[in-house]
């Protein structure tokens, strides 16, 4: 196993919503935790622990946490996810201005301001501006956090992040590493990419492919299947514009339909986001439904609901994907990382079952 380097992973983060809030807030916890590591999949990667991570650059759009610490942005409203850990230390890293372009829906400027974006009047940078404040912060990932549907925005900091040299891990469903033309650019830049769309460490996601799995192990024909999720934080308010989520619905469904025995008709299967319920802030509810037959074509169906915090959730894969990005860029790789890709996102560049995805994973980490 590879040894840490001195200097750690230095973190660039795009986007300082509640999930980055759970990321940072994760780094200090882990870091101050007496080595109580309850949660992580990973103690170490590739010799890197939770602490060895640090950020060095932040862009945001919203005025409250533009020009901030890092460490006091995380707490700024909108976000609302669960404080965890009230000994963050000051990063000594402020939040830049970003690029606006299509990373705030319209919509959301009906919403109350504690619930919604408040675009800071600030110059937004330009490609050049970003890519030098990489390159002097000496950044080895930079973690893509924007809303849903942000293509044009995420599209801009993945280009940022190719001519930076730097690695990116994109956990939204924009499709970046799971695009063969990007994929290639990567390859061809020889930079590493870990994506699409972050699969929770315990989320719907998950927990609907491993049923799915289940029926097709235990040989019960699924017929028909939904998933329904409501939340409260920005990502919910987010995607009540229903022109965000074709790639998110895509992916989401995509996730499930890898693993069925045989492939649903669109008709049979609805996996996506369904409401915003404000008061659930980022508590997120999953109802799963799923129909089947049984042994003689005897009907049968299951029913779960799932309740979790959100962006923890989300940020206890991210800690692992940010050291398998700086891993892989330790040994030179280039273009997507489909061990960590298959095994972390919903739409990878290449779907496996999860066990097979947790094997590939493994001996990736495993190697010299």
């Amino acid at each position: 196993m590879l040894s840490p380097t001195p200097s750690g992973i230095n973190l660039a983060l795009v986007g300082v919503g509640n999930c980055a809030s759970s990321l940072v807030q994760g780094i200090a916890h882990y870091r101050t935790g007496a080595n109580d590591l309850t949660g992580l999949m990973h103690a170490e990667v590739g010799g890197y622990r939770p602490e060895d991570i640090r950020v060095v650059a932040a862009w945001d759009v919203d005025r409250r946490k533009v020009g901030h610490d890092v460490a006091e942005a995380i707490f700024a409203p909108p976000n609302c996810t669960q404080t965890f850990c009230d000994k963050v230390e000051p990063t000594g890293t402020r939040v830049r201005m970003g690029r606006v372009l299509d990373g705030v829906a319209e919509h959301m400027a009906a919403y109350p301001d504690a619930r919604t974006f408040q675009t800071a009047d600030e110059a937004e940078p330009d490609k050049d501006a970003v890519i030098e404040v990489l390159r002097a912060t000496r950044a080895d990932v930079l973690v893509n956090y924007l809303p849903v549907g942000s293509q044009q925005a995420t599209e801009f900091y993945a280009e940022c992040a190719l001519e930076a040299g730097v690695s990116f891990v994109n956990n939204i469903p924009v499709f970046i590493a799971s695009d063969e033309t990007w994929a290639s650019r990567f390859r061809e830049a020889g930079v590493p990419i870990i994506g699409d769309d972050i699969k929770s460490q315990l989320g719907a996601t998950i927990v609907h492919r491993v049923l799915t799995d289940l029926f097709k192990k235990r040989g019960v024909k699924l017929e028909r299947t939904y998933q329904l999720n409501t939340g409260g934080n920005t990502d919910f308010l987010n995607m009540l514009e229903r022109n965000r989520l074709a790639s998110k619905k895509l992916s989401k469904t995509e996730a499930v339909q890898s693993v069925a025995a045989a492939r649903l008709g669109d008709e049979n299967i609805h996996v996506g986001p369904s409401d915003y319920v404000p008061w659930q802030n980022d508590n997120k509810v999953a109802f799963i439904r799923m129909e089947g037959q049984l042994f003689g074509g005897v009907p049968m169906n299951l029913e779960m609901r799932l309740s979790v915090e959100d962006s923890p959730n989300s940020a206890g894969v991210a800690i692992d994907m940010i050291r398998c990005a700086k891993l892989a860029s330790d040994r030179g790789l280039a273009g997507p990382v489909d061990p960590a890709a298959s095994y972390f996102c919903k739409h990878p560049p290449h779907q496996m079952t999860d066990d097979e995805a947790w094997s590939a994973l493994e001996t990736f980490i495993a190697q010299d």
